[in-house]
C-alpha cells in the first residue's frame, strides 16, 4: 500500500510543517489550501489518509469530508480546528470524521494517527479488495 497522506489546510505553515513532518517519517504528502484543490488531488490520487481543516476558505471542511464520504467509506479523515467543543466533536463524528484534533496539535500525536490509520488499513486488507492506492 502506498503510504499517501493529504493535508487541508489554509494556513501555509501548517501545510509546510506537515508535509515535512510527514515526509521524514517516510510518507508521500500531498498538501491543498482549499476543498477545491482537495477534490482536484483525490479524483487524480487514492490517498486513503487525510487531515482537513474544518474551517476552510470557500466550502469548508465539513463540507469536503461530506462530499469524499458519499463515494468512500474507507479512507481514515481526521479533521483539524482551532476551536473545541462536544459539539463540534459530535457534528464531526456524524459527518464521517474519524478523529478530531485541536490545533495547535502535538506532531508525535500526528504521527502516531497516520501509523495508526495505515496499521488499520493494513489489518483491513483493503489491497486484497481490488482497490488500488
Amino acid at each position: 500500500m502506498d503510504k499517501k497522506i493529504l493535508v487541508v489546510d489554509d494556513e501555509v505553515s501548517i501545510l509546510e510543517m506537515a508535509k515535512e513532518v510527514f515526509e521524514s517519517a517516510g510518507y508521500t504528502v500531498l498538501t491543498a489550501a482549499n476543498a477545491e484543490e482537495a477534490l482536484e488531488i483525490i479524483k487524480n490520487e487514492a490517498v486513503w489518509v487525510m487531515f482537513l481543516d474544518i474551517r476552510l476558505p470557500g466550502m469548508s471542511g465539513m463540507e469536503l469530508c461530506k462530499i469524499i464520504r458519499r463515494d468512500d467509506r474507507i479512507s481514515i479523515i481526521h479533521a483539524f480546528t482551532g476551536y473545541s467543543n462536544l459539539y463540534g466533536l459530535v457534528e464531526c463524528r456524524t459527518i464521517g470524521f474519524d478523529d478530531f484534533f485541536v490545533k495547535p496539535v502535538d506532531l508525535d500525536v500526528l504521527l502516531k494517527a497516520a501509523q495508526y490509520s495505515f496499521e488499520r488499513l493494513e489489518r483491513w486488507q483493503i489491497n486484497n479488495f481490488g482497490l488500488t492506492s
